[in-house]
């Protein structure tokens, strides 16, 4: 069984750093992409971060770039997405994500999120 747990939201202000941590399980990031997403509220769900399967190829939205890193520690079985110089428009709930492709199908997992507020 795919699972994934988020930690690390807080509240911080503004310029200041977060890492937030992303335990998984049920699956090898061999065969699964895995990422962040965040959703503000009033707000579309927006994509954050991913690194492709085996290789691991990292993605940015252009609002994180160069502010954000995406990273996974197959010995801990853990996502990371550390956040520098945050602004008060990265407030959101912080989603994990984890997603398969089997026979031209694709299959997508969520943790529960955490939030992340960011004062001015």
């Amino acid at each position: 069984e795919v699972q994934l747990v988020e930690s690390g939201g807080a509240l911080v202000q503004a310029g200041g750093s977060l890492r937030l941590s992303c335990a998984t399980s049920g699956f090898s990031y061999d065969d699964y992409a895995v990422g962040w997403f965040r959703q503000a509220p009033g707000k579309e769900r927006e994509g954050v971060a991913c690194i492709s399967s085996g290789h691991g190829d990292t993605y940015y939205a252009d609002s994180v770039k160069g502010r954000f890193t995406i990273s996974r520690d197959k010995a801990k079985n853990t996502v990371y997405l550390q956040m520098n110089s945050l602004k008060p428009e990265d407030t959101a709930v912080y989603y994990c994500y984890a997603e398969v492709v089997i026979m031209s199908r694709t299959y997508a997992y969520w943790g529960q999120g955490t939030q992340v507020t960011v004062s001015s």
